[in-house]
């Protein structure tokens, strides 16, 4: 019998709110997390400093979507630990070609220097991981992939666990029943992060002043 992990089987368990990591990049084994402290992104409360606000006023990087998602994701697992190991990196890349996993990137000369990525499922953003090459990159797609998120529909973005980075940029922990009354909430909402075009920079920096 084959009892092999498939992308549908793992869009299941993000439905129930579980999710897999690995122990290590070599590790062949994957073990399943379900917090009793869910960390989240809330959609209306991003905090955008004013250094970053102003960086993405003046910069020249490019933001694109979907354009380089195995970049993306190589990108978050090139650290000296990682919970990526050859499994997920395959499951998510099969669901990238089958439109349930997306990312976002930031470029500077043709160069990829940070990015996001994850999996919707229906108005919920399951956020995977994200990676910086150079300072604020992972903020900049952040950023962009908050504002973008509000413009489709989207209801819920889920970071999994809260880190300082997540909790600086407004990311906090909610309870694992809370948490799954609001994915259930998303999931019962059709969304599509495809639906419209990236917002500009001045729809980004609008999140300043949208926080309720």
């Amino acid at each position: 019998m084959d009892l092999r992990l498939t992308p549908r089987m793992l869009l299941e368990a993000y439905r129930l709110g579980t999710f897999p990591m690995a122990e290590s990049r070599e590790s062949r084994v994957l073990y399943w997390f379900d917090p009793v402290a869910r960390g989240i992104l809330p959609l209306d409360g991003f905090r955008m400093s004013r250094s970053l606000a102003r960086h993405i006023r003046d910069m020249d990087w490019q933001v694109t979507l979907n354009r380089d998602f195995e970049g993306v994701i190589e990108g978050c697992a090139d650290r000296d630990t990682t919970w990526i190991n050859a499994e997920i990196n395959d499951l998510f890349t099969a669901l990238h070609r089958m439109g349930h996993a997306h990312s976002l990137e930031v470029w500077e000369d043709g160069s990829l220097i940070g990015g996001v990525y994850g999996l919707t499922i229906g108005a919920a953003f399951c956020g995977e991981s994200m990676f910086s090459r150079q300072t604020n990159a992972s903020k900049v797609a952040l950023a962009y992939m908050v504002a973008h998120l509000r413009r489709c529909g989207f209801a819920l973005f889920d970071t999994q666990y809260l880190n300082d980075h997540l909790a600086r940029l407004g990311g906090v922990e909610i309870a694992r029943m809370e948490y799954r009354k609001r994915l259930s909430q998303a999931l019962a909402r059709p969304a599509d992060i495809t639906a419209l075009p990236l917002p500009g920079a001045q729809d980004v920096m609008q999140l300043r002043t949208q926080r309720s």
